[in-house]
């Protein structure tokens, strides 16, 4: 008869372990840094501006650092302002990669490119896709929501003539089965539900090492 008493003894102290290890978790979840996806989900928030007038005029800017006007924008620059908040400075990644690699680098007739150009390299969408897929990750293009995850970029082929690009955060749609989007597609740097509402062609994931 003893037994039971001393059975259940157990399992209410096993039960107790269990809850100890959860806060535990709990704890050290909430105190450690965060990642490196997470701090590029918070600048993509960061740069949130409505305001923003698109402008893809191609522009004179200095090199490395440089910027187009703050009050300006187009949506690779919302993908460079945000690494810039992590002091990667795109322009200099692209541009040093593509000084030794342009062959691997899309040159379009429209563009007439014959060499590097430091003030839109990183400012096209076609340039930033060879970039990431070569110094970063490519994964793969679905139709699931959960396979695009807090800090990845996506780029989109709008009206199947349109390159558009953006970056995932952490915050979810309000069904949650997105993750929103910080880009700018005309309406200024905005967080948006529009992962799927133009063609994915691309999904990468990029941190400096």
């Amino acid at each position: 008869m003893r037994v039971f008493p001393l059975l259940l003894l157990c399992l209410l102290f096993s039960n107790c372990i269990e809850k100890e290890k959860s806060k535990i978790a709990v704890l050290s979840t909430q105190n450690s840094p965060p990642s490196f996806e997470r701090k590029l989900s918070d600048a993509a928030l960061s740069i949130l501006n409505p305001s923003i007038r698109y402008d893809p005029s191609y522009i004179s800017i200095q090199y490395p650092n440089g910027d187009v006007p703050a009050t300006t924008g187009v949506c690779t620059d919302v993908v460079i302002r945000t690494y810039r908040k992590l002091k990667i400075d795109l322009q200099k990644e692209v541009h040093e990669d593509m000084l030794s690699n342009f062959a691997l680098y899309p040159n379009f007739e429209k563009w007439g490119m014959t060499k590097t150009d430091t003030n839109i390299d990183h400012r096209r969408v076609p340039n930033l896709e060879v970039f990431f897929e070569r110094k970063g990750q490519k994964l793969p293009v679905s139709t699931l929501g959960n396979d695009y995850k807090t800090g990845e970029i996506v780029t989109w082929m709008i009206n199947d003539k349109l390159p558009h690009i953006g970056i995932i955060t952490h915050k979810k749609s309000a069904d949650g089965q997105r993750n929103l989007i910080v880009h700018n597609v005309g309406g200024g740097q905005v967080l948006e539900d529009c992962l799927f509402d133009y063609k994915i062609v691309g999904h990468y994931k990029y941190k400096k090492e």
